[in-house]
């Protein structure tokens, strides 16, 4: 049987009571049969696996795999993600640099020893490091089963202060915000920013974006951003505005079924 997160209510308590309990609840998800049966399998089959092929041809260490990007959806997508691993990233027409969701460049980048020609040896930390962003995700992922918001703000605490190792500039790391679609859905929301967003050049996105987080924050530079006290601003400001968007989805659908309803009644 495994272990399921308690989330006793929503929003900002919500909030508070999963940051109270996270590292207990996260302990014991991770000890649960499924996830330790999981991540020793991997930890044991990744030094026999020597081909993006071979990779995905093993469905419990593929998911391990994958999980630790947040690209479980992925499982049943085995062509596609053994040609992303395949292309490596050394290429500029690697299939991995092409896709705007910078998850799976991370992903090439992690089993680069998979790629074609390639010739380096695994980092010897790969399997440990890789379980513990699976153990991680893993339990976002339960979290969210109960309550997508909290899912969502815990990605933006692991997520907004790996970017600045990740990128070389602010810019980059701004386009690396709208790369990652979870951590771009926070903050949209954050943002209050409308649907149409995602319509507009790239770049007008970013600049957008940058502005906008100046404007509503003080600051724009990503650095600043990711610090404690400043992810936890982003953090209430998101739950919050999802809480009003909720709302407001509520009211319309309850507006609407009126209308109808007195229509039907005329």
């Amino acid at each position: 049987m495994s272990f399921t997160p308690t989330i006793p209510t929503t929003g900002l308590a919500g909030w508070a009571f999963l940051t109270l309990t996270q590292a207990r609840q996260e302990a014991s998800f991770a000890a649960s049969p499924q996830i330790d049966r999981a991540a020793r399998h991997f930890a044991e089959a990744l030094p026999r696996i020597e081909t993006a092929d071979a990779l995905v041809s093993d469905r419990q260490a593929l998911r391990v795999a994958l999980g630790a990007f947040g690209l479980q959806d992925d499982l049943d997508n085995r062509a596609f993600i053994r040609r992303v691993i395949e292309d490596g990233t050394e290429e500029r027409g690697a299939l991995a640099n092409r896709l705007s969701d910078k998850r799976y460049l991370a992903l090439a980048q992690a089993f680069a020893h998979l790629a074609k020609g390639a010739t380096d040896p695994p980092p010897a930390d790969l399997a440990d490091r890789l379980v513990g962003q699976f153990k991680t995700r893993a339990f976002e992922v339960a979290v969210g089963q109960q309550d997508e918001t909290m899912r969502l703000a815990m990605n933006l605490q692991r997520e907004l202060p790996a970017l600045e190792a990740q990128f070389g500039s602010d810019t980059g790391r701004w386009f690396g915000v709208l790369g990652n679609p979870p951590l771009r859905q926070v903050l949209e929301t954050a943002l209050g920013l409308p649907r149409e967003f995602g319509a507009l050049d790239i770049d007008e996105q970013v600049k957008r974006m940058r502005a906008a987080t100046q404007a509503r924050f003080g600051t724009s530079n990503i650095a600043t951003l990711a610090e404690p006290e400043m992810l936890e601003k982003i953090t209430r400001r998101f739950l919050v505005m999802s809480q009003i968007r909720e709302s407001a989805s509520v009211m319309s659908g309850a507006a609407t079924a009126l209308t109808l309803l007195q229509s039907v009644r005329r």
